[in-house]
């Protein structure tokens, strides 16, 4: 993080952060964010699913699933009304997932940095929050894919910038983007090739407050903002102040898929495979897409350690 940029978050971020919470009212009130989920969508015990389980796993508690789930924006994951209850299209697939394999769905909140380590020491049988496979995360972790990864550029509404579709639309530009993150990777190649051509420098910029973080965009302190097309497209249709400008896959320029996350060797990549793809083919992984206006990001197929985004 820049110096400048570092010292406008810290400046602003304590007198923002009551200007969060009307925005959050807001969004309640356009989806259901009560803790009970009474739409949420629901699916029968899949044998196929079960039998794969291996007979020696144990899970965290007996009788649940437990999964990691990291509230922060929908429509991933959010806190639901009672504060404390994960709501969104993470917990919704969760929720597929534990009902396949006759289980009762247990969510645990956590952090994005911390659902490697609560694999690792058991705190919980799987992580379903947009992990993207990576080959570098296939030597410790199995996966199950579920879902497309895609990223999208988002300006603010007002802005002249119509298109940003490759390496050279973002020369002079001032983008956000999150750290430690696939998309920031892509950018840095993208400003290095740019650098290698002679075009004017990219400034990127770091926020760790989405408010401080919307305000850039909003004030013109920043272009662009780089993350997750899930996350960004919800938030241009619920708040109607940014633009999508354009998208590519989440591994640029190869493919990328968001997958279930589990502890290497545990066995239960394949069963939840196969819950996953039981119910794809009925129909209710479609629906549980649909609620979050998520279906342009479906797959048509869950695989189990599916060719995940080459090391660096």
């Amino acid at each position: 993080m820049s110096y400048r940029t570092k010292l406008f978050s810290l400046a602003i971020g304590g007198l923002l952060a009551l200007s969060a919470l009307p925005a959050a009212t807001a969004r309640a009130q356009d989806v259901d964010l009560s803790p009970e989920q009474k739409d949420r969508v629901r699916a029968e015990k899949v044998q196929a699913a079960i039998d794969l389980l291996p007979k020696d796993y144990k899970f965290v508690t007996a009788g649940k699933f437990t999964v990691a789930s990291v509230p922060g924006n929908l429509p991933l994951a959010a806190y639901a009304t009672d504060n404390k209850t994960p709501v969104g299209s993470e917990p919704d697939i969760a929720q597929l997932v534990a009902d396949s394999l006759g289980l009762e769905l247990e969510l645990v909140p956590v952090t994005w940095a911390d659902w490697p380590l609560g694999l690792d020491s058991g705190r919980f049988d799987a992580a379903i929050h947009n992990v993207t496979v990576t080959e570098l995360r296939k030597e410790k972790y199995d996966f199950s894919s579920y879902r497309n990864d895609l990223l999208g550029f988002y300006v603010a509404k007002d802005s002249k910038i119509d298109s940003i579709a490759k390496p050279e639309d973002v020369a002079g530009l001032r983008v956000i983007v999150g750290a430690s993150t696939n998309q920031e990777q892509i950018l840095l190649r993208w400003i290095e090739a740019n650098k290698a051509k002679g075009l004017p420098a990219t400034e990127v910029q770091y926020y760790d407050d989405v408010v401080v973080q919307d305000l850039a965009i909003a004030s013109g302190r920043a272009d662009a903002y780089l993350g997750p097309n899930a996350i960004a497209a919800y938030k241009a249709k619920t708040e109607d102040k940014t633009k999508l400008v354009g998208t590519f896959s989440g591994g640029w320029p190869e493919t990328a898929e968001i997958a279930v996350a589990t502890k290497k060797g545990t066995g239960l990549a394949d069963a939840i495979t196969e819950a996953l793809n039981t119910q794809i083919r009925n129909g209710n992984y479609g629906k549980a897409l649909a609620r979050w206006n998520l279906t342009s990001e479906g797959i048509e197929q869950s695989r189990t350690n599916p060719p995940g985004l080459p090391k660096s």
